[in-house]
């Protein structure tokens, strides 16, 4: 008798299919509960969204009122708009929502860093900040452009330490705006497009998200270094590093942050996919600094499922989920999250105290 008979081993082998690795959609046989949460466990604050005409050809939110039914449903009590930038732009994002819905939105604006090309940039930007704080603004936001693309007179990128990048934050700080700063991308952006590289489906999509090329990009670690000069520069203004510190890759690095610096806070935005696979050390960063990390979702435009994913992963003990519900392919990186099982009093001060304290919403 043939081995493999004997074996109970099927002799007929498959052909293998010429399959390119971008065309593999894999289907996990793992059978595992399935938790959905609909609602926020408290009512909370999404500390990081984008409701203006910055990212999109219009209004990235068309229909305020489902967006508030919507908001309604989840237990979100108010969002942070990111969008407001300057001027009529910030009038525009401050009618629209927060005036329009008190309580609801918040605005945070941006200042216009290519001034700094100019002879009297820093006292144009003093300027501009002083004028969006006293029509309304909330808060500023700082994009990543700021170390990337931003130029001086002389052709210099400017990074966030620049010292004339101090002396503007510094001045938010008086207003008591506080700053939301993105900084950096992920690692994986700043890394050779190879086949090494984790995120190579979502960059092979994207080639000009990369940051790899030393020539024109500073290094990841680089980016880094200088946000954290900036905040230690800065002692008197309130910082949060957008999406996990900007490093949620390396939550180490963010817990030494925010020993280090008072100042610093940190936002989950954007980042289920990073914080998803490491869930027990996220929630040790949790009860180590249970002040400092705020919620914040940076699904624009805010929708369903991908507010239960949030919930679903603080909220639930759930194992090997997906973080992009729907797609053939997850966008971050071909892995699956699992849930944080947060308690109770971390959760309120994620979702909604610190947040609350910091813009001061009050209870």
């Amino acid at each position: 008798m043939p081995l493999h008979d004997a074996l109970g081993v099927n002799p007929s082998t498959p052909p293998v299919p010429d399959l390119r690795v971008a065309d593999w959609t894999p289907r996990q046989q793992l059978r595992v509960p399935t938790t959905r949460v609909t609602r926020a466990a408290v009512p909370a604050v999404d500390i990081h969204n984008h409701l203006g005409r910055w990212l999109t050809d219009d209004w990235c939110t068309p229909d305020v009122d489902a967006l508030l039914a919507l908001m309604d449903e989840a237990n979100l009590t108010t969002v942070v708009n990111l969008d407001g930038l300057w001027g009529d732009a910030l009038e525009a994002n401050l009618d629209r929502y927060d005036r329009a819905h008190p309580g609801r939105f918040v605005t945070f604006c941006q200042v216009e860093w290519p001034l700094l090309a100019e002879p009297d940039g820093v006292e144009r930007l003093v300027a501009q900040l002083r004028d969006s704080a006293a029509r309304g603004a909330r808060g500023v936001k700082v994009w990543k452009s700021l170390g990337l693309s931003v130029r001086d007179a002389s052709g210099a990128l400017v990074q966030p330490d620049d010292p004339r990048v101090v002396g503007v934050l510094a001045v938010a700080g008086e207003l008591g705006l506080p700053v939301l700063i993105h900084v950096a991308d992920p690692m994986a952006f700043f890394d050779p497009l190879d086949a090494h590289n984790e995120r190579f489906d979502e960059l092979a999509g994207q080639p000009d998200w990369s940051f790899a090329d030393r020539s024109v990009y500073p290094s990841f670690h680089g980016l880094l270094g200088a946000l954290e000069e900036l905040v230690r520069a800065t002692p008197g203004t309130t910082y949060i590093g957008a999406h996990v510190g900007c490093v949620a890759e390396d939550l180490d690095h963010v817990s030494r942050l925010l020993r280090e610096l008072p100042n610093f806070f940190v936002d989950t935005a954007g980042r289920v996919a990073e914080l998803g696979r490491q869930p027990r050390r996220f929630r040790r960063l949790l009860e180590e600094f249970p002040d400092r990390v705020l919620f914040g979702t940076d699904i624009f435009p805010l929708e369903r499922a991908g507010l239960e994913t949030y919930f679903r992963f603080l909220e639930s003990d759930d194992e090997s989920f997906p973080y992009a519900p729907g797609a053939s392919i997850p966008p971050q990186g071909r892995w699956a999250v699992s849930g944080a099982d947060l308690p109770l009093d971390l959760l309120t001060s994620l979702y909604s105290t610190n947040a609350r304290r910091i813009l001061g919403l009050g209870e």
